[in-house]
């Protein structure tokens, strides 16, 4: 059970990335008082943390109305997060959040856009969370230990992000970027595990292969 909650935890902490996100958040909120900051570090963390909790409540209703298997959602999750995975190691998906918060500061809440929505609550934040809560769709022990992780790197992103707020001034790029691409390694391997359990179920390849 604890193997399982740290697994949907490190997946989620990785895909979310609050670490690497904390200089974009930083840049958002420029025009922003240090207490303003703060009210959207936190404001944000909920909104992301409601949308993908409702994926991950509904998510396996979701597939199954699309008539779409674990089996095969697991591979293409797997996939898409390897592809995530990559990005973050060679940085364009750093680039690529930088260019999408470069939005005018008068306009729009940003906590919502782009602060929840894509920074934190992404495609491969919602795609990992479908892929964890589908997987652990037959035990309620299981499902509860899903949403538990979900629940706890929220929390620590809205905290990571209200501590960059205050810390504003120490903050070094260059630190965030090698913990990004340390979290891109062990996402990597995940990913390359769902891929071989959705092998494994179609016998494709056998256990010990």
């Amino acid at each position: 059970m604890l193997e399982s909650f740290i697994t949907a935890f490190i997946v989620y902490f990785v895909v979310i990335d609050p670490v690497g996100n904390a200089p974009i958040f930083l840049a958002v909120t420029s025009h922003l008082s240090k207490r303003q900051k703060m009210r959207v570090a936190l404001e944000g963390s909920i909104v992301a943390a409601a949308i993908m909790l409702f994926f991950a409540l509904c998510g396996a209703w979701v597939l199954h109305y699309l008539t779409i298997s674990l089996t095969a959602f697991k591979i293409a999750g797997g996939v898409i997060l390897l592809l995530v995975a990559l990005d973050m190691l060679s940085n364009k998906r750093q680039e690529r959040k930088e260019q999408r918060s470069d939005i005018n500061p008068a306009e729009d809440n940003v906590s919502i856009f782009p602060l929840a929505i894509p920074l934190l609550a992404g495609p491969a934040a919602i795609t990992s969370v479908m892929v964890v809560s589908s997987a652990n769709a037959t035990s309620l022990k299981l499902s509860l230990l899903g949403l538990g992780a979900l629940v706890a790197v929220m929390t620590v992103t809205a905290l990571i992000l209200i501590a960059t707020s205050l810390a504003e001034a120490y903050i070094d790029r260059r630190v965030t970027s090698v913990f990004s691409r340390i979290t891109a390694i062990i996402l990597a391997a995940l990913s390359i595990q769902y891929i071989i359990d959705g092998l494994q179920a179609l016998g494709v390849i056998s256990v010990g292969g």
